[in-house]
C-alpha cells in the first residue's frame, strides 16, 4: 500500500460512513458538502450515475476538510475524468481489471466491488488492499462479511448496498469493515428540493451511530482488560 492509499483509507476509516450520492446537478454540490461537514461527516462518494458528477466533484474539492471520491466508475475514461476533476479515491461496482490497473498505475486509491471469494482472490492478485462489498444486503450482508473475515482476516471491506440507519451499527461492529457506504444520507430527491437541513440531520444521526459504536467498543475493551487482570490475579494466588 502506498503512502497516498494509506492516508486516504485511514481517513475513510476515521469517517466510518461514506455518503454515496447521485447529484441531480452541480449547483447543489456546495450546499451538500457544507451540510456533511457541519454534521461531522467529512467525506463523500460522488457516483458517475449522472452527468453532473464531474462538475460536482470540482465544486466539492474546493471545500476544506472534505474528502471527495468518485463512485460507480465503470471505465478508464470515467476514472480519468474523476481524477482530473480532483477525486482522491475511486469506487467501482465490480472488478474491472482495466480500471484497477489504471488507478494503481496512477497511484489513485481504488476499492472495486466484489461479492464472492473468487472475486476477492482476483482482486488480491491485482494488488488491491481494500475492497467494496456490493451489493451488501443482497449478498448476505453481515453474515457474509463474518465468513470472509475467517479466510481473509487482513482484507478490509467497504460494504455498500441496502445499508441504512437501522442496520449500520451491525456492519460497523465487524472488525473487517473499514467503512460503510450509504445512499440514504443524501437522496437525489432531497438534493433536488434543496433539503440540506434534512441531509445534515441524517448525516448527524449517522455520525452519532459511529460515535456510539466507538464508545461501546471502548467500554468492552476496558471490561475485557479488567476481567483479564482479575483472572491473572486469581491464577497467581
Amino acid at each position: 500500500m502506498t503512502d497516498v492509499e494509506k492516508q486516504v483509507f485511514e481517513q475513510l476509516r476515521a469517517c466510518r460512513v461514506v455518503p454515496v450520492v447521485k447529484l441531480p446537478n452541480a449547483g447543489c454540490a456546495e450546499g451538500l458538502g457544507r451540510a456533511l461537514l457541519s454534521a461531522g461527516l467529512p467525506c463523500i462518494e460522488v457516483t458517475f450515475r449522472s452527468a453532473a458528477a464531474e462538475g460536482a466533484i470540482r465544486e466539492l474539492v474546493r471545500l476544506p476538510g472534505l474528502l471527495v471520491g468518485a463512485g460507480t466508475i465503470r471505465s478508464v475514461e470515467q476514472a480519468r475524468a474523476a481524477q482530473k476533476a480532483g477525486a482522491r479515491f475511486l469506487v467501482s461496482p465490480g472488478l474491472r481489471e482495466d480500471v484497477v490497473k489504471y488507478a494503481l498505475a496512477e497511484g489513485l486509491p481504488i476499492a472495486p466491488g466484489v461479492c464472492t471469494p473468487s472475486e476477492v482472490e482476483r482482486a488480491l492478485d491485482l494488488g488491491l488492499t481494500v475492497l467494496k462489498f456490493f451489493p451488501a444486503e443482497q449478498f448476505g450482508g453481515v453474515g457474509t462479511l463474518k465468513a470472509f473475515s475467517a479466510v481473509y482476516p487482513d482484507v478490509p471491506f467497504m460494504p455498500t448496498g441496502g445499508i441504512n440507519a437501522d442496520n449500520l451499527s451491525r456492519y460497523l461492529a465487524l472488525d473487517n469493515v473499514l467503512c460503510c457506504g450509504g445512499s440514504w444520507l443524501a437522496e437525489t430527491a432531497l438534493l433536488s428540493e434543496g433539503r440540506f437541513d434534512e441531509i445534515e440531520r441524517r448525516a448527524r444521526h449517522a455520525a452519532g451511530i459511529v460515535a456510539s459504536g466507538i464508545a461501546s467498543a471502548g467500554v468492552a475493551t476496558s471490561a475485557g482488560s479488567k476481567s483479564g487482570s482479575i483472572g491473572s490475579s486469581r491464577s497467581a494466588g
